[in-house]
């Protein structure tokens, strides 16, 4: 059984309400924006995608393996593309593989480690719920959550290797780049097969609902292509794909990725403050790109946040237009404005009163958090404790020449013992050396 789902909060501004159903008056303009955009990388057929855009409201799909419990930043280009196309007048089936999160695509390297059917299940309901309030699931183009295992669960080997395999020739499975980079080290059939299950997903869902498109990432083109091509040879069609790029930053290390792991879009494993500074921290050489890919903000908003960007490249524009947008998109406009007034008030340029305790926490354990219990040390110890200074002579060079804060309040003595009155929620104190570096202190009696 499908589950719908309703939106439960505002997306993104200034898209707080649901997209419309209703059609743009000429979706041309859809088209050549993903373009602008450079959005679509490889398509089967450039002028038919275009044709099948702007002939009417059509339906699509793109999917999501279960392969971890959440989705992660380099998710968002297909979750923002499937919202573009919505918001164009399409119908969004987005697919989260029940039963090809069992099996995993083939990596460059080496076999994947298979999880528990009890984990991906998990993993799937994690990632629907998380999908959900980038969608409205109401009117003519209202989006379906769907599940592969649907189909491919009651589905025999027998049934599978006629209906299925029959339609695959080796040798064109064999050419694809992943198969072949592996042969050598070794591939499972498990793995090898993957690509069927992939491409009877396109043509389950056009015999079900109708669809006429696919879209992924650029690393699923063989994938695709091959559902494209079973479908047309089981008879059904014309249908249509295209791929997004795959994103890497300037320096050639894969989008997403930090020292600490992957940059999540569930708040329990990146923090909504985390995630706020992954954005905000963009390259300059990267920003421009992220905000044609990420951002809603039009052609014409965009080029001129591009210009005022070179201008005042020390002000940061486009990194700070970015960081709150994509804040408020994933996690709700409140999140990104407390994401917003942390970045201020840590750096003594707000109010830290005003921050809620979870958000505190969440920004001081990104700098380093020195857990204090019982008896509360001086200022000077503090400060060397929570690393911001090396030793206890620095300390005090530092303070004396005025460079060290607490709370935002410069500190002139560093044998003063801090009051429990002066923590922030009873708990937390800011520690700051200069104007830009800053760690914290959890204090419990």
């Amino acid at each position: 059984m499908r589950t719908a789902w309703a939106l439960d909060r505002c997306s993104a501004p200034p898209l707080c309400a649901p997209p419309s159903p209703v059609r743009d008056n000429s979706l041309v303009t859809l088209v050549d924006d993903l373009t602008w955009r450079g959005l679509i990388q490889d398509s089967t057929d450039p002028a038919a995608l275009a044709e099948a855009l702007t002939g009417g409201p059509i339906t699509f799909y793109v999917g999501f393996d279960p392969t971890a419990a959440s989705l992660h930043v380099g998710n968002l280009m297909q979750v923002v593309t499937a919202r573009r196309l919505q918001l164009a007048g399409h119908r969004p089936l987005l697919l989260v593989g029940g039963a090809t999160g069992q099996i995993g695509d083939p990596k460059e390297s080496s076999e994947r480690s298979l999880n528990s059917p009890e984990v991906v299940r998990s993993w799937v309901e994690r990632i629907r719920t998380q999908l959900a309030p980038f969608m409205t699931y109401e009117g003519a183009n209202a989006a379906e959550l769907v599940n592969n295992l649907d189909w491919t669960g009651p589905t025999s080997v027998i049934e599978f290797l006629r209906d299925v395999g029959k339609h695959f020739p080796v040798n064109k499975m064999l050419a694809r780049d992943v198969v072949r980079n592996r042969l050598e080290s070794g591939i499972s059939f498990t793995e090898f097969s993957y690509q069927l299950l992939q491409a009877n997903d396109f043509y389950q869902l056009n015999q079900r609902h109708g669809c006429v498109l696919q879209f992924g990432g650029s690393d699923q083109w063989g994938n695709i292509t091959a559902g494209v091509d079973f479908v047309r040879r089981r008879g059904a069609g014309p249908v249509h794909a295209f791929t997004t790029p795959l994103v890497l930053k300037a320096d050639g290390t894969k989008f997403g990725k930090s020292e600490g792991g992957a940059t999540w879009l569930d708040p329990e494993m990146t923090t909504p403050y985390a995630f706020y500074q992954f954005w905000i921290n963009s390259d300059d050489r990267d920003v421009n790109n992220y905000l044609r890919y990420f951002s809603f903000k039009t052609r014409e908003e965009l080029e001129e946040l591009e210009k005022a960007t070179a201008d005042r490249p020390q002000a940061r524009l486009a990194q700070r237009a970015l960081a709150e947008e994509i804040t408020a998109l994933v996690h709700g406009p409140e999140e990104a404005q407390q994401a917003i007034m942390a970045s201020q008030a840590l750096f003594g340029r707000g109010s830290l009163d005003s921050l809620s305790p979870e958000t505190l926490r969440a920004a001081l354990g990104e700098a380093g958090l020195l857990s204090v219990r019982g008896e509360m040390p001086t200022f000077s110890t503090l400060l060397k404790e929570s690393g911001l200074v090396a030793s206890a002579n620095e300390a005090r060079r530092t303070i004396t020449e005025g460079g060290a804060y607490v709370n935002n309040e410069r500190i002139t003595d560093g044998d003063v013992v801090p009051t429990l009155d002066s923590l922030l929620h009873g708990q937390f104190l800011v520690l700051r050396r200069g104007k830009r570096t800053f760690a914290g202190v959890e204090y419990s009696a």
